[in-house]
């Protein structure tokens, strides 16, 4: 008796959880509901989203400090994206080099105007982590920006100061190397998962 009592609740545990599945699922933790029958039997299949497990609190820590960090940095690399299209694409209808030195003269008083209230309230790990977003968003890195729009000269100044500071302008991302866990907190972020 105990034993049909057990699956009963099972299979009603099973059920209910997947009523209204589709309106709960970031909430539950899991990313898709799938139904699969095997010897007539119907079994759910769940798709997890990933758990990382650290074995040292400062890992947590670190993991934790970086998700913050791509949260504050995450739009701000989106809207440089934006801004270069809109860069390049008016630099290629100015008919001179005069015009076209005047208009990104003008726009960078205008990015920072903007934007140095925001990057001076950054951390060395949001800097960092913006340098790389950068360098994802718009497939350049802040250096190759820099030399182009400011000249080589401007560029190796911020660089040569940028690596006093334990930064390099020349990084570049590397989706499936070392930067595989901020492209995975940009998914979490982009599904609204952090």
């Amino acid at each position: 008796m105990k034993k049909y009592l057990f699956w009963g609740w099972l299979v009603c545990l099973v059920f209910v959880s997947t009523l209204g599945a589709e309106a709960q699922q970031r909430r539950r933790g899991y990313l898709l509901q799938e139904w699969t029958v095997e010897q007539g039997d119907s079994i759910p299949l769940i798709h997890l989203t990933p758990v990382y497990v650290f074995d040292r609190p400062v890992d947590l820590r670190r993991y934790r400090k970086l998700v913050d960090a791509v949260k504050k940095v995450y739009p701000v690399a989106q809207l440089a994206r934006a801004k270069m299209a809109d860069m390049e694409e008016e630099l290629l209808r100015l008919p001179t080099k005069r015009a076209q030195r005047a208009y990104i003269k003008k726009v960078y008083e205008e990015i920072k105007g903007e934007y140095t209230p925001v990057i001076r309230h950054m951390t060395r790990t949001q800097g960092k982590v913006l340098l790389k977003l950068i360098d994802r968003e718009t497939d350049y890195t802040a250096y190759e920006i820099l030399r182009e729009f400011r000249g080589g000269f401007v560029a190796g100044f911020w660089q040569g100061v940028s690596r006093i500071f334990g930064q390099d302008l020349k990084s570049g991302y590397d989706k499936d190397g070392e930067d595989r866990i901020i492209e995975q907190i940009i998914v979490y972020y982009e599904a609204g998962l952090l």
